[in-house]
C-alpha cells in the first residue's frame, strides 16, 4: 500500500506520520509537496499536523486552497481512505470534506498533554482494529481543537455513527459533545485532533494509535483481494 504524506509550508507531523508508515507498518509512503498536481499513484493520502501556512486567518484555512487539495478531494470522491490529523483536521473541515468547524481552546491557551479517547465507532476502516468502548491514550498538541457544529449537523453526525472518537474523562479543549474525530458518511475521510502518529511505538510513550494504521492497511488488501 502506498500512501501520501502531504507537507505544507508549517507542516511539523510530516516526519512522524512517515515514520507510523514506514518504519512501523513496512508500507510505502513518500512526501508530497502541497503544490503536486497528481494523487493518482497513492493509495491512501494523509494530511499531518503543523501550522499549514503559519495559521493565518484561521488554522487551515489557506492550505484549503493549495493545489494538491483538488487532488485530495478527487482521492476522497474516489473512496480513497483520507486521515486528516490535528492541523490536517483543520484542513479537512475548511475544504468541506468534513461538517463543523474549528474554535480556540476554551482555555485560549496550547494543549500539548496525552488524553483518553474512546471508540465510539469500530466499524470504520480507520477503526476497525479496535473494540467499540475501547479507551486508548494519544497526544494531542493544539490551540484550535475545540470542534463545534449546529444542532442539525450534530444530530446527523449522530445518526450516521460518524462521531468515531471522543475524550473519556477530560475534554481538553471545550470539543462539542466531547468530539475529537469524525468521518464523512461514505466512511473513507477522517478527522481528529489527537496524534495517532505519535502513539505507534512503547518507546514513544505508547502505541495505541498504532492500530488505526494497521486498520488502514487491512481494509484495503481486503478490498484489493475482492477486486482482484
Amino acid at each position: 500500500m502506498k500512501f501520501a504524506v502531504i507537507v505544507f509550508p508549517g507542516s511539523n507531523c510530516d516526519i512522524d506520520m512517515y515514520h507510523a508508515v514506514k518504519d512501523e507498518l513496512g508500507e510505502e509512503a513518500d512526501y508530497v509537496w502541497h503544490d503536486a498536481e497528481n494523487l493518482e499513484g497513492y493509495d491512501a493520502v494523509l494530511l499531518p499536523g503543523g501550522f499549514s501556512y503559519g495559521d493565518y486567518l484561521r488554522s487551515g484555512a489557506i492550505a484549503q486552497f493549495s493545489n494538491v487539495m483538488k487532488e485530495v478531494v478527487k482521492a476522497a470522491e474516489a473512496g480513497k481512505p483520507v486521515l486528516g490529523v490535528c492541523n490536517g483536521f483543520q484542513i479537512l473541515l475548511e475544504a468541506g470534506l468534513l461538517p463543523g468547524a474549528m474554535r480556540r481552546n476554551d482555555s485560549l491557551k496550547f494543549i500539548c498533554k496525552q488524553v483518553k479517547l474512546k471508540v465510539e465507532n469500530s466499524e470504520t476502516m480507520f477503526s476497525a482494529g479496535y473494540e467499540k468502548g475501547k479507551v486508548i491514550t494519544i497526544p494531542v498538541a493544539h490551540g484550535e481543537g475545540n470542534y463545534y457544529c449546529d444542532e442539525e449537523t450534530l444530530s446527523r453526525l449522530k445518526t450516521n455513527k460518524q462521531i468515531v472518537f471522543t475524550y473519556e474523562g477530560e475534554n481538553p479543549n471545550g470539543s462539542l459533545e466531547n468530539i475529537a474525530g469524525i468521518i464523512n458518511e461514505r466512511g473513507n475521510v477522517l478527522g481528529m485532533m489527537p496524534h495517532p502518529e505519535r502513539a505507534v511505538d512503547e518507546l514513544l510513550g505508547g502505541a495505541d494509535g498504532l492500530k488505526l494504521f494497521k486498520s488502514i492497511v487491512k481494509q484495503w488488501r481486503e478490498a484489493n483481494a475482492v477486486n482482484a
